[in-house]
C-alpha cells in the first residue's frame, strides 16, 4: 500500500504508537496526501509553525491509515507563496488551512479564503502565532464581510442562527436555505470566541501545561491531557509505571461514559421525552459523585500528570466504582428499552439527520459519529496505547448512519466501557502510579494521539529551550466532523436540526483556539 512506501523513508515520531514522521517537498506533499486518499487513509490534523518571522514556517499535516501513522512536515520557503492544498483530497482541511492563514499567515492554494477564526479579532495582517502581541490593536478595526453561500430559486429564504444561543453553549452561526421548512442547505460559521490557547501554550513550562491542555474542550479533559502527556513523554523519554497506563484509561472510559449518559439524556429531551433527560441526569450525577469520591474529582481535569497520574485509587476506592458502574450498567438496559419501545422517541430518530457509508467516507467523518456511519475506526483497536494492548475493545459499528443510530453507538459504547473499566479495576497492576520526567532537549517534536469520546484527539509537541514550549498544537475530532452536519440536515426540516446536531455534540471550544 502507497502508506507502507512513505512509511519506508520516514523515522518513527515520539509519543503516540505507531507514528511516523517524514518531512517532504511540496510535490511530494501532494503526492503523499493522494496516496493516502488512494489507501483510505484518514486526515486527523493539519497545523503551521513557525515561532517568528525569521523562522522557515513549516505546515504539518496527521494521518492515519493502515498499517500505522505518518505526520508529514512541508517547509515553506517562501511566506508570500501558498503552498498546496489538499482540499480536494481531504474536505475537512479546507478550514484547518483557513485557519492556519489567520493564525500564522501561511497561505495554501484553496480560493476560498474567508477567514476563520479572526472575526475582526486582530488587524488582517496580525498573525497571532508569529507576532508579537503588541502589533495586535483591535481599535477601529471594521467587521468582516463574510461571504456565506447564497442558494438561489423560486420560493428559497434564509434563517440565520446564532451566533448567541440560548443556554450556556458556546457560540456559533448556522444559516439555513429553505423551502418552507426543508433544509435545502446549511453553512457554518465558527471561532467566535477565539481564546488564545495555543499562544498560551508558548507561555508555560513544558512540564505544567498539562493542565490547559485539559481545559481545550472540557468535556474531553482526559483525552487532551493524556495526549499532551504521551507527547511529552515520548520527547522526553519517559516510561509510566504500568499502573499509571491502566489508571489512565480508566479515566478516558469513565470521560466517555459521563458523555454519553449527558448525551442520551439530551437526545431523549430534544425528541419531546423530558423522562429522558431526568433520568440520564440522574445517573450522570451519580457517576461524577462516584468519581470525586473515588478520585477528588467529578470532571478529571487535573487526573493525567507527566509521568502518569495525579493521584492514586485507593482500596475505598475500588469497589465504589464497581458498584457505581453495576447500577448504572443495569439501569441503562432498562432505559435502552424504554428508548426502542417509545413510539414518538423511535420516531423522531430513526431516519433524521442521515449520513450514508459512502458519504462518511468522503468526507472524513470520525469518532462515534462515524462509526454510526459504518467507519470502523477506533484508536483503542487500531493504533492502540497501553494498556489498550492487553485490554481488547469491541469496536462498536452501527451502518444506517441517523439519529438513532448514533443514539444507538452510545448505548452500546456505554455498555463497552462499563465492561473494560471493570476489567481495568479487576486487574489494575501494583506498584507506582507516577514517575519522573524529566525536561526535553531544546528542538525535540513528539506526537499524542488518543481515541476521546467524540473521536482521535491529537496534541503536536515541540519542545523549546530550558523546559518552555515552542509550539503546541492540540486539534479536537471536531474540525473533521462539523462540516459533515451541514450534509446530514439537508432534506430534513428546520425542527430536527436541534436534535441532529445534539446527535454529533460537536465541540465549539475546540475551534476557538
Amino acid at each position: 500500500m502507497p502508506l507502507r512506501v512513505w512509511s519506508a523513508l520516514s523515522e518513527l515520531q515520539p509519543g503516540a504508537p505507531g507514528l511516523r514522521a517524514l518531512t517532504v517537498s511540496e510535490d511530494q506533499w501532494r503526492r503523499a496526501a493522494q496516496d493516502m486518499a488512494a489507501a483510505g487513509g484518514r486526515l486527523v490534523a493539519l497545523w503551521a509553525s513557525g515561532e517568528d518571522e525569521r523562522t522557515v514556517p513549516t505546515v504539518h499535516a496527521a494521518f492515519v491509515a493502515d498499517p500505522g501513522g505518518l505526520v508529514l512536515t512541508l517547509p515553506i520557503a517562501d511566506r508570500d507563496a501558498p503552498y498546496p492544498g489538499i482540499e480536494d483530497l481531504f474536505p475537512a482541511a479546507a478550514r484547518m488551512q483557513r485557519a492556519m492563514a489567520d493564525l500564522s499567515g501561511v497561505h495554501s492554494t484553496d480560493p476560498d479564503t474567508r477567514p476563520w477564526l479572526r472575526h475582526a479579532a486582530w488587524p488582517q495582517t496580525f498573525r497571532p502565532l508569529i507576532d508579537p502581541p503588541s502589533l495586535a490593536t483591535t481599535i477601529g478595526l471594521a467587521i468582516d464581510s463574510y461571504g456565506f453561500v447564497r442558494v438561489e430559486g423560486d420560493g428559497v429564504h434564509e434563517i440565520a442562527v446564532g451566533p448567541v444561543h440560548a443556554g450556556t453553549i458556546e457560540p456559533g452561526h448556522f444559516r439555513f436555505s429553505v423551502v418552507g421548512e426543508k433544509v435545502l442547505r446549511l453553512e457554518e460559521r465558527l471561532g467566535y470566541v477565539h481564546k488564545g490557547i495555543e499562544r498560551r501554550f508558548t507561555q508555560l513550562p513544558v512540564l505544567e501545561a498539562h493542565g490547559l491542555a485539559a481545559r481545550v474542550s472540557g468535556d474531553s479533559a482526559v483525552a487532551f491531557s493524556w495526549a499532551y502527556c504521551q507527547a511529552l513523554e515520548g520527547i522526553a523519554d519517559a516510561e509510566i509505571p504500568p499502573r499509571a497506563a491502566w489508571l489512565r484509561a480508566l479515566y478516558l472510559e469513565l470521560e466517555r461514559v459521563a458523555n454519553h449518559l449527558g448525551d442520551l439524556g439530551a437526545l431523549g429531551n430534544d425528541a419531546g421525552f423530558a423522562f429522558g433527560l431526568a433520568q440520564f441526569s440522574r445517573l450522570k450525577e451519580q457517576l461524577l459523585r462516584a468519581s470525586h469520591e473515588a478520585l477528588g474529582q467529578r470532571y478529571l481535569l487535573d487526573a493525567v500528570v507527566p509521568g502518569g497520574t495525579r493521584r492514586d485509587l485507593g482500596r475505598v476506592g475500588i469497589p465504589l466504582l464497581r458498584r457505581c458502574l453495576r447500577e448504572i450498567e443495569h439501569e441503562v438496559l432498562t432505559l435502552r428499552l424504554i428508548y426502542d419501545e417509545h413510539e414518538g422517541v423511535r420516531d423522531r430518530f430513526t431516519g433524521a439527520g442521515t449520513v450514508t457509508s459512502e458519504l462518511a467516507a468522503r468526507l472524513g467523518l470520525t469518532g462515534l459519529a462515524g462509526r454510526a456511519s459504518a467507519q470502523a475506526f477506533d484508536l483503542r483497536v487500531d493504533l492502540p496505547c497501553e494498556p489498550y494492548k492487553q485490554l481488547p475493545v469491541n469496536k462498536i459499528v452501527r451502518s444506517d448512519g441517523d439519529v438513532a443510530a448514533r443514539v444507538a453507538v452510545r448505548f452500546d459504547e456505554l455498555h463497552e466501557s462499563c465492561r473494560l473499566m471493570q476489567r481495568i479495576l479487576d486487574s489494575l497492576p501494583g506498584g507506582p502510579h507516577l514517575a519522573p520526567v524529566r525536561v526535553p532537549a531544546d528542538g525535540a517534536v513528539g506526537t499524542g494521539l488518543i481515541e476521546g469520546w467524540r473521536g482521535p484527539v491529537l496534541v503536536a509537541l515541540e519542545a523549546g529551550p530550558a523546559g518552555s514550549i515552542r509550539r503546541c498544537h492540540p486539534h479536537d475530532p471536531s474540525w473533521l466532523n462539523w462540516p459533515v452536519l451541514e450534509h446530514a440536515i439537508i432534506g430534513n426540516i428546520v425542527p430536527d436540526f436541534p436534535l441532529i446536531n445534539k446527535s454529533f455534540n460537536l465541540s465549539y471550544s475546540g475551534h476557538d483556539l
